[in-house]
């Protein structure tokens, strides 16, 4: 039910006539044309920019008309040689390179679908995905082209072509695509805002992973929301300077550095890797202005013993979990000519929900900061489902241009998740308080995020009851002050077996991605549970928490 704009309080956006919050941004234009797909609608755009990409390692510099001719020779080459068609996925395993957003681009294009996965992923967490996406081909390197199941066709995102010849799967590398002339007979096939563009996989609000289906209309409205918050607007302003340290493979690195600041005309430095030394000589090197990190990498720039030579950096961008106002405080008394901004989303959002887009929003303690344009929420009690007002607690639910589809061959966890008038149920408990900004209270799903990555417990759960001398096992995110959180198993014992606490982490560490190890363990006589069967998880993270301050 649409609210008219003088029952919409000016102040916090709540409207009392339908218990909707709207967004206090100013509303940003898209694109009318159903006929639109993502790439066509950030190349086509004008700008003054000269660089998109540089490989921080490397130095080497992508102009946008090479960006734009390497795009169009790569999807030339899939179509016409590889014969990828319109709904094909196509599986892109790679640590950010230059080459990540070409690769992107030119997929979606075709209207192929994109899916992405994490370099440090497991071959049996790689393989599920496979199972699950039915990719027809991939894009890799050397190093990780072992994870990937063997039937799949693999084009080498190495710059050596000799490695072309160590195995039969190799069909091509990006290079030999990069340098072939489009061909001019390729016919394009019609491609819709409403055609799906990426399958990016999440944990969702139950724990599980699934695949995140976003439309080419989700991506276009979560660029235009990226460049409106950092006024890179359509011929507007000299273009800006980012570092890429934040993985192109994660909404956020796909959304913003793999597609949507290139729309802009700003510069993207890649790091393939961070590294703080590293980091630091980019940044000057290349007279970054924004710098978008987690929330460790930050706390480790104010707890560094020297103030680190930021040069021209104008700008921070945390993700991930809200800052304190110890951090932000010791970060502006450090570097009190950087400013810090926030935000907040969800990979079934696109991107950013929530953001704060200037130092004075930044100094709201504690937030996530104002909704995003195009934007409405509600805050809907958990217990009774009834809509919550101005500085009351309940579950955020979402909606905007840039909400996902659904989830992949999962009708189920979709209508759990999204409901029939477009709201995103987001698992996290919230309140948005007098003056329209968002605070994320605590997380409905059980999702641990370590150094901003996402581990689901019940994937680890199962992992540890395949153990022969386990009989119940539970996971909780346990609060640690340089990775945000961290995974911690309480473990039951089967009757009369020994089991000391490193064969319980030596056991999962094998098996997982370096992410998702367990790094603390108790045992207990039983795991707590509600009627149900339900883990009463926040019973262990009390217990969790007491017990190491004793």
């Amino acid at each position: 039910m649409a609210a008219s704009n003088s029952s919409i309080d000016p102040r916090s956006g709540y409207c009392r006539s339908n218990s909707t919050f709207y967004s206090k941004r100013k509303p940003v234009p898209l694109p009318a044309d159903p006929d639109l797909d993502v790439a066509t609608f950030i190349t086509t755009r004008r700008h003054t920019g000269k660089v998109a990409l540089i490989d921080a390692s490397t130095g080497r510099h992508v102009t946008f008309p090479q960006l734009h001719s390497a795009v169009s020779s790569v999807a030339s080459f899939l179509s016409t040689r590889l014969r990828v068609r319109k709904g094909h996925v196509i599986l892109l395993l790679s640590p950010n390179s230059i080459h990540f957003p070409v690769v992107s681009l030119a997929v979606m294009s075709l209207g192929a679908v994109l899916t992405t996965t994490n370099p440090l992923n497991t071959p049996l967490e790689i393989s599920k995905q496979v199972s699950d996406s039915n990719p027809v081909l991939a894009f890799t390197t050397s190093f990780l082209i072992e994870k990937i199941p063997d039937h799949l066709p693999v084009v080498l995102l190495d710059q050596e072509s000799s490695i072309r010849t160590s195995s039969s799967r190799i069909v091509a590398t990006i290079e030999e695509m990069v340098n072939t002339e489009p061909d001019p007979r390729r016919v394009k096939e019609r491609v819709t805002q409403n055609d799906t563009a990426t399958l990016l996989y999440s944990s969702g609000t139950t724990g599980t992973s699934k695949g995140v289906v976003a439309t080419h209309r989700n991506l276009i409205a979560m660029v235009q929301v990226i460049l409106n918050r950092f006024r890179l607007e359509e011929g507007g302003v000299e273009p800006e300077t980012f570092i890429c340290t934040v993985p192109m493979f994660h909404v956020y690195g796909l959304a913003a550095f793999a597609t949507g600041l290139l729309g802009s005309g700003s510069t993207i430095v890649i790091m393939s890797k961070f590294e703080m030394g590293d980091l630091l000589e980019a940044i000057n090197r290349y007279r970054a202005t924004y710098l978008p990190v987690v929330p460790p990498i930050l706390v480790a720039m104010v707890n560094h013993s020297k103030r680190l030579p930021l040069g021209t950096l104008r700008r921070v961008l945390s993700g991930g979990a809200p800052l304190s106002k110890e951090v932000i405080e010791g970060f502006l008394e450090k570097y009190p000519n950087v400013e810090i901004l926030q935000g907040y989303g969800l990979t079934e959002s696109t991107g950013i929900g929530a953001s704060t887009d200037s130092a004075h929003e930044s100094k709201k303690y504690g937030t996530a900061g104002m909704l995003s344009a195009n934007t409405e929420a509600r805050i809907v009690d958990t217990e009774t489902g009834r809509f919550l007002g101005v500085n009351e607690t309940g579950e955020l639910w979402i909606r905007g241009p840039y909400v996902m589809k659904g989830y992949f061959k999962n009708e189920e966890a979709t209508k759990g998740t999204l409901d029939e008038e477009g709201w995103l149920k987001t698992g996290d408990l919230c309140y948005i308080d007098e003056d329209g900004f968002l605070f994320v209270v605590d997380r409905l799903k059980e999702l641990i995020k370590y150094k901003g990555y996402q581990v689901a417990p019940a994937e680890l759960e199962a992992l540890l009851l395949t153990h022969p001398k386990i009989a119940d096992a539970a996971v909780i995110p346990f609060p640690d002050k340089d990775v945000g959180q961290f995974p911690m198993a309480y473990i039951v014992r089967k009757s009369g077996r020994e089991l000391p606490e490193n064969e319980v982490m030596e056991f999962v560490g094998k098996q997982v991605a370096p992410y998702k190890k367990i790094r603390r363990v108790a045992f207990v006589s039983a795991i707590p549970k509600n009627a149900s069967g339900k883990i009463l998880r926040k019973d262990l993270i009390k217990l969790a928490t007491s017990t190491s301050k004793i």
